[in-house]
């Protein structure tokens, strides 16, 4: 292996792209098997999606972070770069693309290229990377091989900006069995994933790299309580080594002198130290204590820094703010202004599709998409940080004097019984048909162009209207001229009046208005929303009341209240659910709905105040 770390020809940078839930990191995890990266008693021989370490990343079955690894085949060491596929976390991807000389990008043989896809594809050509490509799971009942190459060859007229782009190779691939080979007929007969290192090897070229002194780009970030920040990437130009004195160049052309604390590079999903690193190899640092994403670590002689990482920028903001209701304090580690603030700043350290506004004791934090800052908050609540936050609006951007609003290509897979649904639904949102095609198997798929402001909201409620049968993907198309507000869609709130414990006899009087989000034993406050009301407008009911007590026995006395089952709604649901005179509290132990303003008389105040 040493001689291989002295050796950029023998490198090989390449990124695993795709569309969510099309395979990638499974077919990474065979990747790391196959290799024989870990030793046969190891756990990571019996896990699946070895990269997807962070707890939300198992529990949506999604990549969030993008992360490397490396592998070593034929005396060639392959460094992986497992990247997110979903449209959210797309500043995850465009940062990354910048180590690889070449990409991997799978597609679905069944659900053949979808936004994603396009959005990856089209990032990695602008950075001329080699493209290899693998249709997975083509085992699947409904894949439909050629219509799906046939698909990815249209993709790639269409963003193809050189001729050397047209020419690609193709493998087909059983990912979840670690199975590929040059044609669709051979799969079952292979017994690995040997066509695809191969291709790797032949295909992808050896890193790009320059003559002179030292000079890397700050690609990622990491952090540990041991040693600080990690500076994450790939060795432009030069040989870094431990204790060498070198300079940190900012966005605004300032130099920060610095020392190298210690250097390591990846050999399967451990960091392995070494005194020096050879070009084209990706590296993580250790002592440059003031670098961001962007920045270029160079030798002192160094005058010119390395083109910076842009990303794309955000589409949805929100506000977020210290807990303000009646159980502020009560269930979270940290919930004052600035240890949010803090967490927030050091968010933004790593996280460069997330953009930060400071607004008195109100941040407000912009994203790519709903799921982006679900994500931030969830993980936040998880830590122990307690807040509040309001409703996901999009930005608007005035470009030459006039209001633009952000755009989102949105393709949806249905059953056709639910088309009907579907169409409803997006017409009342303003969306624009642009594609309609059923596979002939009982499935359609729907295309549309649709203001970002249309879709907060959609995906739940299409999901709860087709009974879970759908399948949403977006993807950010355009900035176009402001269109008028969307209607409100959503009725009015059931709103606690009291303060208490919530009862049984109390929340089957509300149930008779409404859904009810609650159930008997809740503390709940003045304002909270506790439930859906069955008509329009908000209402105010009385969970904490009980049933009058009598001397004379009443019929059917003694007979335990039958409630209907509260609703329990995700994260993603609550801020779905939002209006713009309410608030989502959020806890570790809890979320709770409540309305901005918690006395009736202080609604009533700032209605008239807006009117």
């Amino acid at each position: 292996m040493d001689a291989i770390q002295h050796d950029s020809q023998h490198i090989r940078n390449i990124a695993v792209i795709a569309h969510v839930d099309h395979g990638k990191t499974t077919l990474v995890d065979f990747m790391l098997k196959q290799t024989h990266t870990f030793r046969t008693n190891e756990a990571e021989m019996t896990q699946t999606t070895i990269l997807d370490s962070n707890p939300l990343e198992r529990e949506r079955g999604i990549t969030i972070l993008a992360k490397n690894t490396a592998v070593f085949y034929k005396d060639y060491k392959i460094n992986i770069i497992d990247t997110p596929g979903h449209a959210d976390f797309s500043g995850e991807v465009e940062r990354t693309l910048n180590m690889a000389d070449g990409a991997l990008l799978i597609v679905d043989a069944q659900e053949g290229p979808m936004p994603q896809t396009k959005f990856v594809l089209k990032k990695a050509l602008q950075l001329n990377l080699k493209i290899i490509v693998v249709i997975n799971k083509v085992d699947k009942a409904l894949a439909d091989i050629p219509k799906t190459l046939e698909h990815i060859n249209d993709l790639f007229l269409e963003l193809a900006n050189d001729p050397e782009h047209l020419e690609f190779p193709v493998f087909y691939a059983i990912g979840r069995e670690g199975k590929a080979a040059n044609k669709p007929d051979e799969v079952n007969a292979s017994s690995n994933l040997d066509p695809i290192m191969q291709s790797i090897i032949d295909t992808v070229p050896a890193p790009k790299v320059l003559d002179g002194e030292f000079r890397m780009l700050v690609t990622s970030l990491d952090y540990d309580t041991h040693k600080g920040k990690h500076v994450i990437g790939r060795v432009t130009a030069g040989e870094p080594q431990v204790n060498m004195s070198v300079v940190l160049m900012k966005e605004d052309g300032s130099r920060i002198s610095a020392k190298i604390d210690s250097l390591s590079t990846t050999i399967g999903l451990k960091k392995t130290s070494v005194n020096q690193a050879v070009r084209g190899d990706i590296i993580d640092i250790t002592g440059i204590k003031d670098s961001e994403i962007g920045d270029t670590i160079a030798d002192p002689k160094v005058t010119e820094a390395l083109p910076r990482i842009y990303v794309e920028e955000p589409t949805i903001k929100m506000a977020v703010g210290a807990n303000t209701s009646p159980f502020s304090g009560r269930e979270g580690k940290f919930s004052n202004s600035r240890q949010l603030l803090e967490r927030l700043e050091k968010e933004l350290e790593s996280n460069v599709g997330l953009k930060l506004d400071i607004q008195g004791d109100k941040f407000v934090v912009s994203g790519r998409g709903e799921l982006h800052l679900s994500v931030l908050i969830e993980t936040m609540r998880r830590e122990g940080y307690e807040l509040q936050v309001g409703k996901p609006e999009v930005i608007i951007k005035t470009i030459d004097g006039v209001e633009m609003e952000p755009i989102e290509n949105l393709i949806i897979d249905v059953p056709e019984e639910f088309v009907g649904v579907v169409t409803e639904e997006i017409g009342r949102r303003k969306g624009n048909m642009t594609n309609m095609e059923s596979d002939g198997k009982g499935n359609t798929r729907l295309e549309y162009h649709i203001p970002s402001k249309a879709l907060i909201g959609l995906r739940s409620m299409l999901l709860t209207r087709t009974k879970g049968s759908i399948v949403i993907n977006t993807m950010f198309e355009k900035y176009a001229p402001l269109t008028p507000p969307v209607a409100k869609i959503r009725n009015g709130a059931l709103i606690a009046s009291e303060s208490g414990v919530a009862l049984g006899y109390g929340i089957r009087n509300a149930q008779e208005r409404g859904t009810t989000f609650i159930e008997p034993g809740i503390q709940v406050y003045e304002g909270m929303i506790i439930g859906l009301h069955a008509r329009p407008e908000d209402i105010e009911v009385n969970v904490t009341k009980e049933k009058k007590q009598s001397n004379m026995r009443s019929k059917g006395e003694g007979v335990k209240i039958a409630l209907i089952p509260p609703v329990i709604m995700s994260l993603e649901q609550c801020l779905d659910f939002l209006e713009e005179d309410e608030l989502l509290e959020v806890t570790p132990e809890n979320l709770r709905l409540r309305k901005k303003y918690l006395t009736k008389i202080d609604r009533v105040r700032a209605e008239r105040g807006q009117n």
